[in-house]
């Protein structure tokens, strides 16, 4: 069977006589009270490539070349690259069987780990020899998480809003109902606009609208919330909710 190895667009001018794929395991082993060990099976871990390369420094009848020969500087050169310049790349193994069949090939996206470069004048002559690790890449991506942050929304703040009014003459504690303040429109505006006023955010309407769900009259159970562009009518009473996320 002939082989064709190739980094990324370098094609290897021998094949590796060796070539070992290992699959990482990624399951988990747990011991459990009265029932010992259990695994529990995950998705298999990131594969690891090891191959020894040998790169001419001599033009050989059974190397190939691409453009013609070139020395082991070259292909030194290119696995320098590919490790400072932090590039993923195309491992690729393709055989093919002396009918001209391809069993099968091998394409896998890796990272360069690590290589050692041996130089043996006794057994290699003026050739290199490299010892290469590559690593199976996933790609991946990182998405922000927006974390909402309770808050308490004073009184002070409250009787300063204009539109809205609290039975409060005596500047007392005012009444709370299911941790909401009860107050009165003193003019007409939208859910939205009121929570706008209030909250600082006309966007935290359903929190408000929540605080004022009604059940339908059929008996269904089904709670009927308002819709930002609800019409509050002035001197209509509205449950505030004193807590929430923002």
């Amino acid at each position: 069977m002939s082989y064709s190895f190739y980094l990324g667009t370098m094609l290897l001018p021998v094949a590796p006589g060796k070539l070992t794929l290992k699959i990482n395991n990624g399951n988990k082993t747990y011991c459990l009270m009265n029932e010992g060990e259990i695994n529990a099976l995950k998705a298999p871990g990131l594969t690891e490539i090891q191959l020894e390369l040998l790169l001419p420094n001599t033009e050989y009848p059974f190397a190939v070349y691409k453009n013609g020969f070139q020395k082991a500087s070259v292909y030194l050169a290119e696995l320098e690259r590919l490790k400072i310049t932090k590039q993923t790349f195309q491992f690729i193994v393709s055989r093919v069987l002396p009918d001209g069949s391809v069993p099968f090939d091998s394409n896998i996206t890796c990272s360069l780990e690590e290589y050692s470069i041996v130089e043996d004048a006794e057994k290699c002559g003026t050739d290199i020899m490299v010892s290469v690790s590559l690593k199976q890449y996933r790609s991946y991506g990182t998405k922000k998480c927006k974390v909402k942050k309770k808050k308490k929304l004073s009184i002070s703040k409250l009787r300063k809003t204009k539109g809205v009014h609290i039975k409060d003459p005596k500047r007392k504690a005012v009444a709370i109902v299911n941790n909401c303040y009860e107050i009165k429109l003193t003019k007409s505006m939208t859910l939205y606009n009121l929570a706008k006023k209030v909250y600082g955010k006309g966007e935290l309407y359903t929190i408000i609208a929540k605080a004022n769900g009604k059940t339908e009259s059929s008996g269904r159970g089904k709670v009927v919330l308002w819709k930002k562009s609800k019409k509050l009518k002035k001197g209509e009473k509205v449950l505030v909710p004193v807590k929430y996320y923002s």
